[in-house]
């Protein structure tokens, strides 16, 4: 799944020379740091900072050997640094590394991700716009509803990416600490300032109670965001594939020269990219529970986390980036047929001002429940023959008693019904703060 769909910025943060290199700039300012508070030589500090190195293929080398990374990484390190390598290292256990270093890398991929979310944002907000006015049906239960535009059926979607945005923000900001608390927590062999002192200076906040790892709820929130995302992204292409049935045929995705739908049909256009992504959300569904499964592990520590993490944070933010990426070309190159969404508006004869009507009888005195059951049954009319639902209720004379031709003609006006539709939009994009 990588290969396939890896990008070239989440490749190089998942890669293993990426990842040696965050955990060498973590007990390099380790050191920085105890050396500054007296607690190591300065030398030993500068020989690390001048002299750390690693050769990514020698640590895989050893930790063939030996069967544990982080002693596999500092060995190789103390290849490079000589004598003073002693120093590294010292007061801190694995997970203080691990994780610390983890959460640059993860912080790192969010970055991305968030770059890839604000584009996809800027293509929907760009064609929701060009399509405010794009009168088509709305439908609940996938029966005929009230009316809508295409715009504002964009819009909706715009605003759950950027809820999703705000979640990846807050997330973002969780998981970003670290730790050096030692075997089980208990800064039992490294001073707390030395930790304030580190994370301050990688960037990071300081997780005020740990045990040799760092809790992984913050792991499973931040999985549960891409998780959500993923939702909103195939929200919105199973709509696409909906609308693009042979039988509503309102939008199409993008077909470009030379592609083909089938293997035994040539006629066939296929909405592939909206499957895909439809499938590629329920992977981050599973990658999130996944992660939901890894909060709970034996007291102060045990590894049944560490393992899975290896392939669920790289897969997630490889597969989260392709869905954003993708997303944003079916937006951008979104086929629209406004003339295909009047003529599904007009299969069902106006009944969709059914509820005007109903509003104008109780405004004109009538109750509810006889104004609903005069308008249903012009309604039923409608299904059942060839007219119209203005026809039906100018025959009927209870409404034509109580509605004068002027108010009729409000009730099938279908501006009046998306007036406020500005208003929506611009309540919505008063949002963009980023």
């Amino acid at each position: 799944m990588i290969d396939r769909y890896a990008s070239p910025e989440m490749t190089r943060i998942w890669s293993d020379e990426n990842r040696f290199r965050l955990w060498l700039e973590v007990e390099t300012t380790v050191c920085e740091v105890r050396a500054e508070l007296g607690q190591i030589p300065a030398e030993a500090a500068r020989a690390v900072r001048e002299r750390g190195a690693f050769d990514t293929a020698r640590v895989l080398e050893i930790e063939a050997t030996v069967q544990h990374d982080v002693i596999a990484f500092l060995t190789n390190v103390a290849e490079h640094v000589g004598e003073e390598s002693r120093w590294i290292h010292q007061g801190m256990t694995s997970s203080d590394l691990l994780d610390t270093a983890f959460a640059l890398q993860v912080r790192e991929a969010g970055v991305v991700l968030r770059a890839a979310l604000v584009a996809l944002l800027d293509a929907v907000e760009a064609k929701a716009r060009e399509h405010q006015d794009t009168v088509m049906m709305g439908r609940s239960h996938g029966i005929h509803a009230e009316p809508t535009t295409f715009g504002l059926k964009l819009m909706v979607y715009w605003a759950a990416l950027e809820r999703g945005l705000r979640r990846l923000d807050a997330v973002q900001q969780d998981i970003a600490c670290g730790q050096l608390s030692g075997a089980v927590g208990t800064l039992a062999h490294l001073d707390p300032e030395v930790e304030a002192r580190t994370m301050a200076r990688l960037g990071l906040a300081v997780d005020p109670a740990s045990t040799q790892v760092i809790q992984r709820d913050r792991h499973a929130a931040w999985m549960g965001a891409l998780a959500l995302l993923g939702a909103t992204i195939e929200q919105m292409a199973v709509e696409i594939r909906n609308l693009q049935r042979t039988d509503v045929h309102e939008v199409e995705e993008p077909f470009g020269r030379g592609q083909k739908g089938s293997s035994a049909m040539p006629h066939k256009k296929n909405p592939i990219v909206s499957e895909k992504l439809t499938g590629m959300a329920r992977l981050l569904r599973g990658f999130s529970h996944t992660a939901l499964e890894n909060v709970a592990l034996w007291h102060e520590r045990d590894i049944s986390h560490s393992s899975v993490e290896r392939i669920i944070f790289p897969d997630a933010c490889h597969l989260a980036h392709h869905m954003l990426t993708r997303m944003r070309w079916l937006v951008a190159g979104l086929v629209v047929y406004p003339a295909q969404m009047q003529a599904n508006m007009d299969k069902v004869r106006g009944m969709y001002f059914s509820q005007p009507v109903l509003l104008a009888l109780t405004e004109a005195g009538v109750s509810r429940e006889e104004a609903y059951a005069w308008v249903q049954e012009c309604a039923m009319r409608v299904w059942d023959t060839d007219t119209t639902l203005r026809l039906a209720v100018e025959g009927d004379p209870r409404i034509a008693g109580r509605l004068a031709p002027a108010a009729l003609d409000a009730c099938f006006d279908v501006r009046a019904q998306l007036r406020n539709v500005p208003r929506i939009f611009n309540r919505t994009l008063t949002r963009r703060d980023w």
